[in-house]
């Protein structure tokens, strides 16, 4: 950590700043986008995946799903299952969704777009170089250090913390746009589908007399990261100036990033949902039955045989 502290400092004398720039801000500034930029490929792999997810592994289920329910039924007749209509319902509506849910994962396979490490991934392959410059920021303010010499912004110098608050403020309220910034470009279909699944999962919290767990990642995440953009602001507030920067320039360029990718989702969403695109046509019976007819999916036939 020692190398990586002077080699920061000989980084800032080195580099060719105009004299009318602080040359240890400008040198945070400049690695920060560095590194953002080396880690991009990452970002843009992960979008990628999502990407198949939605416009080859859910249509492609969506299209199924008629076709399951018929195959369900006529497999409930074949075993001769007997009861009321509400039970019925629910023995069809579960053999069907297990249907649906193995094929699902098996063209996540298929297309290696298995959503969690696209989820995962692209966040966390940003933690170690976050953690190492936070680090390495931090003991390049302790004295002695050339960074009390230097001002910039609000900062009276980059060892002390930022005695305006304007940077802690300003990197929870980064944070938090970089949270919401997903539901600014949701499609009208998008949020119809999201209204749905409220819905459908208020039903059930009923049906179960309110004690049914439904358990929604998304609002988990989003509420977790909430939360984190106002803890931001306390503990950058008590840390020394050069880490308050860093932060900040590091959370304006994610935001910068995903506002530029929620743009081209956008795009690609509304030219999906366009009606001059013509719809394609649902398989067949026969032929959809051979494509359900997997290892995966067909062993309560073979069980049965």
């Amino acid at each position: 950590m020692q190398g990586l502290c002077e080699g920061f400092l000989d980084l800032a004398v080195a580099l060719p700043i105009p004299p009318a720039f602080p040359p240890y801000s400008t040198t945070i500034i400049l690695v920060t986008l560095v590194t953002r930029a080396t880690l991009l490929p990452i970002a843009v792999w992960g979008r990628q995946r999502v990407r198949k997810v939605e416009e080859v592994v859910l249509p492609e289920v969506e299209r199924l799903k008629p076709v399951v329910a018929k195959q369900v039924l006529e497999e409930m007749r074949k075993d001769g299952i007997r009861g009321s209509k509400e039970d019925l319902q629910q023995i069809h509506t579960q053999r069907s969704v297990a249907l649906l849910t193995a094929y699902r994962k098996e063209l996540f396979v298929k297309h290696r777009c298995k959503p969690l490490p696209s989820i995962v991934l692209p966040p966390l392959s940003q933690l170690p170089i976050f953690i190492i410059t936070t680090i390495a920021l931090g003991r390049l303010s302790t004295d002695p250090t050339p960074f009390d010499s230097e001002s910039f912004l609000t900062l009276s110098n980059l060892a002390h913390p930022d005695p305006t608050m304007t940077l802690p403020i300003l990197l929870g309220l980064i944070t938090m746009a970089n949270v919401e910034s997903s539901n600014w470009v949701m499609t009208a279909a998008e949020r119809e589908r999201a209204r749905r699944i409220e819905e459908l999962n208020e039903k059930r919290r009923m049906e179960q007399g309110g004690k049914a767990r439904v358990i929604q990642p998304q609002k988990i995440i989003k509420s977790t990261l909430r939360f984190l953009s106002v803890a931001r602001i306390i503990v950058a507030a008590m840390t020394p100036g050069s880490i308050a920067l860093y932060w900040v320039t590091s959370a304006s360029l994610g935001l910068f990033q995903t506002w530029v990718m929620d743009w081209l989702d956008l795009r690609r969403r509304r030219r999906l949902e366009s009606p001059a695109r013509q719809p394609m046509a649902l398989p067949t019976t026969s032929s959809a039955s051979r494509m359900l007819t997997t290892p995966s999916l067909d062993v309560r036939q073979r069980r049965r045989r």
